[in-house]
């Protein structure tokens, strides 16, 4: 009765590379003791494939669509420029939500963030399904898109949370790959669906699509930055991107993978005109030529992947910049040299969608490894300048048509240029 109570050592809880503490455990968990130690425990396939499906959400919901346009144009007897808006503000809500995840993961936790965008998600497709007004399907679009970002945004930052800058520059090589593949799979998905079943079948299947990400999610993903209650006081956005804007590297990641994505896009807005309407090609045709260039871009993402250990972010984004250039230029040259074919314009482009593979995934890993507390913020600002910038361009390219390609080559050629450029900045300023 009299001795001495022993007393139980109290537990230690893992400390985060970013300098949070796991204060629970639980299957969700994923203690992280130091940045060596995430390389000796790195996720599992499973959580990759994941965090890939996660990543392709968003441009599947931007893009499965598009086919069902005309149709529900007619069903609900609008103009093209009214049914276009089910388009629109679908970007417009994207590209905002991408700013918010960000901050919101920092400081709350990567995985309630996530699984409450994959909520609104599932909500604004099952909406869009029992939709009897243009305006209640535009309300529903902008409520998917902007829980679909979720995805696009946090994917990308649990990874960083997991590997080192070459590591994480790696593993996002898949995950723009998935952002490549899903806009070249899904119209072709939803203009079967529509055609079979009907234009409310493309809600379905994403509904259905939302469904299995958040049910998929809630099993297996793990809390990479679990919520501490020492970050109650973190930055805000404002904060955060003043913090992350005044480092001259995470600037110049930032342009170089921005003015990439705008020269890509460039090319998306002018091309389909430029087959159809100038050399009278098929629909088909374009579709065909294009799958050219999204194997270009893949294969640059995969060689990525295997090099970048070996070679260094460095040399492959200054690499990627180059070969982008070089593919833009070549193509403006063929074209005001009248040699107007398919060719001319996609065997260049597909040579600049290897540099954009080598280039954008190491930007992107580089960009959200300038400040680790702020990975969630960094990426959500990637994705919306990238965005912004790339559906300014595109405005651009269209309002320019005038039945040749030169708007497109020369925006093609500027963001080329302007994406070299902005890596090579901080050189100039300093790190």
């Amino acid at each position: 009765m009299g001795g001495r109570r022993r007393s139980r050592p109290r537990t230690r809880y893992p400390e985060h590379r970013n300098g949070s503490i796991a204060t629970r455990s639980g299957p969700w968990i994923l203690p992280l003791n130091n940045p060596a130690e995430s390389t000796r425990n790195p996720p599992s396939k499973r959580l990759l494939l994941l965090l890939v499906a996660l990543t392709a959400a968003a441009p599947v919901a931007l893009q499965i669509f598009l086919p069902a346009l005309p149709a529900l144009q007619n069903y609900f007897g609008v103009s093209t420029g009214v049914a276009q808006y089910t388009l629109t503000f679908s970007i417009v809500a994207n590209a905002f939500a991408t700013l918010g995840y960000g901050p919101l993961s920092d400081r709350f936790g990567r995985r309630p963030v996530l699984i409450g965008g994959l909520v609104l998600f599932v909500v604004g497709s099952f909406a869009a399904v029992a939709a009897q007004s243009i305006g209640t399907l535009v309300f529903a679009r902008v409520l998917q898109a902007a829980g679909a970002a979720s995805g696009m945004v946090l994917a990308r930052a649990i990874l960083r949370d997991l590997y080192d800058t070459e590591q994480a520059a790696r593993a996002i090589a898949y995950l723009t790959m998935a952002m490549v593949v899903a806009p070249m799979i899904a119209p072709t998905i939803g203009a079967v669906l529509v055609d079979v079943l009907g234009w409310r079948s493309v809600f379905v299947a994403l509904s259905l699509f939302a469904l299995l990400l958040l049910a998929w999610s809630i099993k297996h993903l793990i809390e990479t930055r679990p919520y501490d209650p020492r970050r109650r006081n973190g930055a805000g956005l404002v904060k955060g991107a003043a913090l992350l804007a005044a480092r001259p590297l995470f600037v110049s990641y930032t342009l170089q993978s921005t003015f990439a994505i705008s020269m890509f896009f460039s090319f998306l807005a002018g091309a389909p005109y430029f087959m159809v309407n100038v050399l009278g090609r098929t629909a088909t045709e374009y579709g065909l030529y294009f799958i050219m260039v999204s194997g270009s871009y893949m294969f640059g993402n995969f060689v990525s992947a295997r090099l970048v250990r070996r070679v260094g972010i460095y040399r492959l984004i200054v690499t990627g910049c180059s070969l982008t250039l070089c593919g833009a230029l070549t193509s403006a040259a063929l074209m005001f040299s009248g040699v107007w074919a398919p060719l001319s314009l996609f065997a260049p482009v597909a040579l600049a969608a290897i540099g954009n593979g080598l280039s954008i995934p190491n930007s992107m890993a580089g960009a959200m490894s300038i400040n680790r507390d702020l990975a969630g913020t960094a990426s959500g600002l990637l994705g919306f300048t990238q965005m912004l910038f790339s559906a300014i361009v595109s405005q651009w390219v269209g309002e320019l048509q005038n039945g040749t390609p030169f708007p497109m080559v020369i925006f093609m050629s500027i963001c080329a240029a302007l994406s070299l450029i902005g890596f090579l900045l901080h050189k100039a300023i300093g790190r």
